[in-house]
């Protein structure tokens, strides 16, 4: 039996990221969100939400350019920290010990300490209601070394990103399938 209820943001789980923008000279500031996905893949794009009573809000609609970090679990205190501290009264980089690295496209600064960094530049700025969201095409990419295998891919199971499922945070499981895998068992094409 279904129980309805009223509409929510139920998808799940929902990526948790550090956003960096510039604000001018300086590391600049970061925050963390969730509301972060994937929505295109040639040319690659991601989108994110964030609400324009925020800091990074007014950096990223000026500068038009961020940086996704994607953390991981060991990080858990500082980003938790990070989305609750406002950039207009801390400097999230120098209280929480996060190093800034230039970024090779953007004025943005990386996260050293996340394994994975996106360069994105924003394409498209729509309100939405509480969020803005911006589309952005992701112009570089940046990986700690020992994520990847010798083949240059990603090994997943080494990354240990955090999710968010009900305000709670959550790390992610096993692999147990591959994208087209149960199809090609079935005889699909």
């Amino acid at each position: 039996m279904k129980i309805e209820r009223r509409p929510s943001t139920a998808l799940l789980p929902n990526p948790v990221v550090l956003v960096s923008a510039s604000a001018g000279a300086g590391a600049g500031n970061f925050l963390t969100i969730a509301w972060v996905g994937t929505v295109c893949s040639s040319p690659p794009m991601l989108s994110v939400a964030i609400r324009p009573s925020r800091y990074s809000h007014d950096l990223v609609s000026r500068e038009r350019e961020f940086v996704v970090n994607i953390p991981s679990v060991d990080q858990l205190e500082g980003v938790d920290i990070a989305g609750v501290w406002s950039g207009r009264e801390h400097d999230k980089f120098a209280e929480l010990g996060f190093t800034p690295l230039p970024a090779s496209k953007v004025g943005a600064s990386l996260i050293a300490e996340c394994p994975i960094n996106l360069e994105c530049v924003v394409r498209h700025q729509l309100g939405l209601g509480v969020h803005d969201l911006f589309i952005a095409e992701i112009v570089a990419a940046h990986y700690d070394e020992e994520l990847l295998d010798t083949r240059g891919r990603l090994k997943p199971k080494d990354v240990h990103p955090i999710t968010l499922v009900n305000n709670e945070y959550w790390s992610l499981g096993e692999r147990i399938g591959l994208y087209g895998g149960l199809a090609k068992a079935r005889g699909e094409k």
